[in-house]
């Protein structure tokens, strides 16, 4: 079928702010070079070689151990919630997805802004405390508030796909399996959950590819004491300078998101051709 012409602005949009891009950071990744621009640049791996110091891999881990503690939390978090509005009859379950998106709705950088007001020396939180005759506690700057902000930031991500997946599942299966004996708690092991499997996939996909990769909170809320793979991103572009390292650790982050995300989209096929429930 012949591509109709009014798809040639999309193609042109895609070629000039997603392939232009890539393409020079795919380049820059793989050179070095004195400035003059990309006239005087060599192939060389050794931007590939450095990030293996191991300042930089530490850096590389806490920002894997951070994603995958924000992921687990907000699953953990997520699914119940998830349940309570599939569960709601639909005029009351628009409402509360409303509730749960409209914070999606303010720039993201004012709702991690938001958090320093409450979490602050002199923030909301410790204004209570104080009050309360105790002492101010250390809320901010630390590995506690970048993961609170995460959470807080992610949580729609990993209720929304769980959500949409559960008010799917067929109500007569769950009637079917109550009716053959089972208890609340095997219908959920054996019927709601397994049937939610993609859904989950999908929320912690959602999750972790943002959190890995995130700058913004770590910055704010971690107060320059913690170094994520995406601030040190953020740091060569534009305070030191060095686009082609800068440009590696990016190729490096796009190759591990996206061999993560083969691996969750193999696992959710396995559980979807895997047959019957029980």
């Amino acid at each position: 079928m012949r591509m109709k012409w009014t798809s040639y602005p999309y193609i042109l949009w895609m070629i000039i702010f997603i392939v232009v891009p890539l393409a020079l950071i795919l380049l820059y990744s793989f050179t070095v070079g004195e400035e003059g621009g990309i006239t005087n640049l060599r192939f060389s791996l050794d931007n590939f070689r450095r990030f293996l110091d191991p300042k930089y891999l530490d850096v590389l881990w806490i920002s894997i151990n951070l994603a995958l503690k924000s992921t687990l939390i907000t699953m953990v978090l997520g699914y119940p919630l998830a349940m309570i509005i599939a569960k709601e009859k639909p005029k009351k379950r628009n409402v509360m997805i409303l509730l749960l998106v409209i914070p999606m709705w303010m720039n993201f950088l004012l709702r991690t802004y938001a958090w320093l007001t409450l979490l602050g020396k002199n923030g909301f939180i410790n204004y209570i405390i104080t009050k309360l005759g105790f002492a101010p506690l250390n809320l901010i700057y630390n590995d506690r508030a970048v993961l609170l902000g995460m959470v807080y930031n992610f949580l729609p991500f990993m209720v929304l796909p769980i959500y949409s997946v559960l008010v799917k599942i067929d109500k007569s299966l769950i009637e079917a399996a109550e009716d053959l004996g089972a208890n609340k708690f095997e219908v959920f092991s054996k019927v709601t959950f397994p049937l939610s499997i993609p859904g989950i996939i999908t929320g912690i996909t959602m999750v972790f590819m943002p959190a890995v990769s995130t700058f913004v909170i770590s910055r704010l809320l971690g107060g320059g004491q913690y170094m994520l793979i995406g601030n040190l991103v953020e740091q060569q572009y534009l305070w030191v300078g060095d686009w082609h390292f800068g440009s590696a650790i990016s190729i490096i982050m796009m190759a591990f998101i996206l061999v993560t995300m083969a691996i969750t989209a193999k696992f959710d096929n396995q559980k979807e051709g895997g047959g019957g429930l029980w």
